[in-house]
Order: C-alpha cells, then sequence, then structure tokens
C-alpha cells in the first residue's frame, strides 16, 4: 500500500490477545462457541475462533443511484474448535437476512454493527467441513469500523480497496490476513458497466439490463485484498514477455489526456512484473495487471493479481505495489505487527528497480536515506518499533522508509549474493502463506551463517538511530 501523502514526500526527496496453543483463550474457555475475537491485539474483532474459511464464493448486486448493495455468501469452512462447534461468528458490517448452515435455516444476530453471530440447527463436529450462505443487503457507504468509513463510489463508479479492512463492508468473512481462502466473485450491475477484480475472469453474462461477470482467484487470498470495481473502463489485455496474462483497466471518468498517459504508466505493468519475476522467483499468481479509478482515492492498493491505483500513478508506486505480489499477497503477514514484511520490502524493491535502471544504486539509496535521517537519532522516524509499529502507526513513513534501509543495510552486512538468495527462499518457502517478522530473522541469520540479532534489535527495536559499524551494514558516519 502506498499513501499520497508519504508519496507526496517520497517525490520531494526523489530518488494483543494471548493464546493457547494458537487459539485464542476466550475460544480455548469455551470450544463449543467460536470465539468473536481473533488471535490480533491490534484489531481483536478481526477473525474469529473455532473456524477456518477455504474458499468464499461472493455474489454481490450494486445499484449506483441508492448505493446499496444486495449480497448472497456462501464460505465453505472448517470447524477448528476442539469440541463440537454450537455457534461461530463471521465478520460483516451490512445487516443480514437469512443464513443457512449446509443447508438448514440457522438462528443468527448481530453482536455488536461488526460480527453476525450464527447458530446452526445442529453443532458441527470438531474437524468437520461446513457450508455457510449468507444473505444481506443494505448500504456499505453508511458504515464504519475501527475508525474507518472505507466505501469508495460515485453515481458512475464503485471501488472496493482498503487496508486494513474492507472485506466486512461487502461481504462476511474471518477477516484477518491469516484466514486467507480462495474466491469466486460474481458482481451484478448495469450492462453499461465493466467489472474488474481479481485473478481470471471467467465470464459475462448479460440478463436484460443488467450484466454479471465473474472472477476467480485459485490461490489462497487474504480478505482485505479481494476486490472488485464497476464503470466505464478502458481494458488493455496481454500477455508479458515471460508469458503471463496481463489485464489491465482505466476509468475512462478521468479526461482523454490524462487517461492516456495513465494507460501509458500502467502498462508498463507487464515489464515491471517480468523483472520482479527474474529478481524474486515465479510471479506467484495466473494474472497480473491494474486497475486505475476516477474516483479520488489518496492512495494504492496491492489487490492480489491487480493493484489498484489513483489517477496520480507513476512508474515507482506500480513497481511497489507489483512486488507486493510477492511480499504482502502471496506471502501475508501473520499478524498486523508484520506489516515491516510488506511495505519495507515493497519500497526496498522501488530502490533495487531504479538501480537496475541505471538510477541511483542501492548502496548510494542508503547513503542518501541515511544523511537525512541520522542526525535525529531519537526522532520518530527511530523511534517507531519496526516489528510492532502499533495499530494506529502501521502506514507510517517509517515502516516503509526505514523498513527498506534495513534491507539495504543488511545486504551490506551479509553480501548481496546472501541478501538475494534470503528474498528468494523467503517467497518460496512461504508461498502462498503467512509469515512473522521473527521468521525472517531466522532465515537470514541461516543463510547467512551469522548471528544477526544486533543487527535486527538495531534497526527495528532499539527506539533509536543504529551506529554507524559494519556490523549495523553503515558504512558512512553520520554527518
Amino acid at each position: 500500500m502506498r499513501r499520497l501523502a508519504l508519496l507526496l514526500v517520497l517525490l520531494l526527496c526523489l530518488p494483543g490477545l494471548s493464546t493457547v496453543s494458537g487459539v485464542p483463550v476466550a475460544e480455548a474457555e469455551d470450544a463449543g462457541n467460536g470465539s468473536v475475537h481473533g488471535t490480533d491485539p491490534y484489531w481483536p474483532k478481526d477473525g474469529n475462533g473455532g473456524t477456518d474459511a477455504q474458499h468464499y464464493d461472493v455474489r454481490v448486486r450494486y445499484d449506483f443511484a441508492s448505493g446499496r448493495l444486495k449480497g448472497r455468501t456462501a464460505i465453505t469452512m472448517t470447524a477448528t474448535a476442539t469440541a463440537d462447534l454450537r455457534s461461530f461468528s463471521l465478520d460483516l458490517l451490512l445487516p443480514a437476512t437469512k443464513v443457512k448452515v449446509d443447508g438448514r435455516r440457522a438462528r443468527f444476530r448481530k453482536a455488536g454493527k461488526h460480527e453476525l453471530r450464527v447458530t446452526p440447527k445442529q453443532p458441527i463436529a470438531a474437524g468437520a467441513q461446513f457450508r455457510v450462505v449468507v444473505k444481506y443487503a443494505g448500504r456499505p457507504g453508511a458504515y464504519g469500523y475501527a475508525g474507518e468509513r472505507n466505501w469508495l463510489a460515485s453515481r458512475n463508479e464503485v471501488v472496493a480497496m482498503n487496508q486494513p479492512h474492507m472485506a466486512p463492508w461487502w461481504f462476511p468473512s474471518n477477516d484477518h490476513p491469516s484466514d486467507k481462502a480462495t474466491f469466486d466473485v460474481r458482481v451484478t450491475v448495469p450492462k453499461g458497466k465493466k467489472v474488474v477484480g481479481n485473478g481470471v475472469r471467467m465470464g459475462r453474462k448479460v440478463k436484460g439490463r443488467l450484466a454479471t461477470t465473474h472472477w476467480r482467484m485459485t490461490d489462497p487470498m487474504a480478505t482485505y485484498l479481494a476486490f472488485f470495481a464497476a464503470g466505464r473502463f478502458v481494458v488493455d489485455r496481454g500477455t508479458t514477455a515471460a508469458g503471463i496474462p496481463f489485464y489491465n483497466a482505466v476509468s475512462r471518468e478521468i479526461a482523454p489526456r490524462e487517461r492516456r498517459q495513465v494507460r501509458r504508466i500502467l502498462a508498463r505493468t507487464a515489464a515491471i512484473t517480468d523483472w520482479l519475476q527474474a529478481r524474486l522467483g515465479t510471479y506467484p499468481f495466473a494474472t497480473t495487471g491494474g486497475l486505475v479509478t476516477g474516483l479520488d482515492v489518496g492512495f494504492a492498493l496491492e489487490n492480489q493479481s491487480r493493484p489498484t491505483y489513483g489517477r496520480w500513478i507513476y512508474p515507482g508506486v506500480v513497481v511497489h505495489e507489483l512486488a507486493h505480489q510477492w511480499f504482502g499477497d502471496s506471502v501475508a503477514v501473520q499478524r498486523w505487527r508484520d506489516i515491516w514484511l510488506n511495505e519495507g520490502f515493497a519500497t526496498y524493491l522501488e530502490a533495487e528497480y531504479i538501480a537496475a535502471h541505471g538510477g541511483e544504486s542501492v548502496e548510494a539509496y542508503l547513503e542518501r536515506m541515511w544523511a537525512a535521517s541520522c542526525g535525529t537519532p531519537t526522532s520518530a522516524f527511530w523511534r517507531l518499533n519496526l516489528a510492532d509499529p502499533g495499530r494506529d502507526h502501521i502506514f507510517d513513513a517509517p515502516v516503509y522508509d526505514r523498513g527498506a534501509m534495513v534491507l539495504a543495510a543488511l545486504r551490506n552486512r551479509i553480501g548481496a549474493a546472501h541478501l538475494d538468495t534470503v528474498l528468494r527462499r523467503w517467497v518460496a518457502d512461504h508461498h502462498d502463506g503467512n509469515a512473522t517478522v521473527e521468521q525472517f530473522e531466522a532465515l537470514a541469520a541461516t543463510v547467512s551463517g551469522e548471528s544477526l540479532q544486533g543487527f535486527f534489535d538495531a534497526w527495528l527495536r532499539s527506539g533509536r538511530a543504529p551506529a554507524a559499524t559494519p556490523a549495523n551494514g553503515l558504512t558512512t558516519a553520520c554527518a
């Protein structure tokens, strides 16, 4: 993710709930009633105990004039509770109208505005797979959660994109990156609109004045990365030089002259994807691409396989969001505190891309960033704990910029060849999965054969600028 305020700064600079065996305490105490809480202390209501989502079949119809969304989502789940599951919860903001579990009507109620509590006719056997179908309807734009009002829409265009939360505005889910699932998404809108989503476009059916478009994501995906956009779009399709299919869409709400420029920048997706594949290993999904919305958005987002951008798109942000396909999407965070693994890594790949295309070297990038920040060694830039920044700071500038500096310094400390191995091993070992900062530290130490605890403590957790020493990957004293 890139926020516009952060982008402007960079352009000017140029280049907790405790657990028992992984189960929330509330659930461990009463395994038969799946907890309304997940395991993430940053947002304890995200995700739910007792269940594991396997597949979402999301079908929604959106009315542009009223802003009303009507949906039916079927979720294939596994009961992970240690006892038969008498009830469970889903994250959903819109009002539910009917719920069935394995084809039978189930009782349900809202437990607060964010939780849908479901009680099936019969308890679900521990370890069993089951299917829950939820029907719901409402105006997503009328709802907020965790201080966020995330629905982006006008009378001509809509795009469901945001982080760390988006799913509860348009489908019920276990809304946490640690519970990834595959997706089928069908969106019905007036036939004059096009619909863009994650993965592969499976088809489009027109019925009267409406059309339903079906998108499929066969790789496990975090719920916040699931998206759809509907509007008047110019679409470009093809394959990259390496043979990866791409699907790019640009809003016709953007004026023609500006739209042509935006299309040219978005068209660089193909070559950038190929470069990242050569750098990191096989592209993790079946298709690539992007969407530029005409709505006024102040951030770009790495929606799995197809990032979304504002009309201010530029090449560096395309590199950033496509790097997230490896760091953030295929390898998702286990907890939101691990966000450095997403944002710092994607920012570092921006620096590597510039260096590989005739610009500033990675070494010069680190020296420049170090010189600009080391003079205030206890400033907010350095005080933030990158291994646990806090819920209100996961998108602060140090997570991006200092996060990228950590990798550049690690490159100096263990060598470029070892860092290359670390990054490739990381995305291969955790493909389609989740990982933590501690796991990355352990991998770097294993590959390099060095003890790196002091290095990572100095850069991530010390609360001040690291000493300018070779052990910290720094060769230039602070001016």
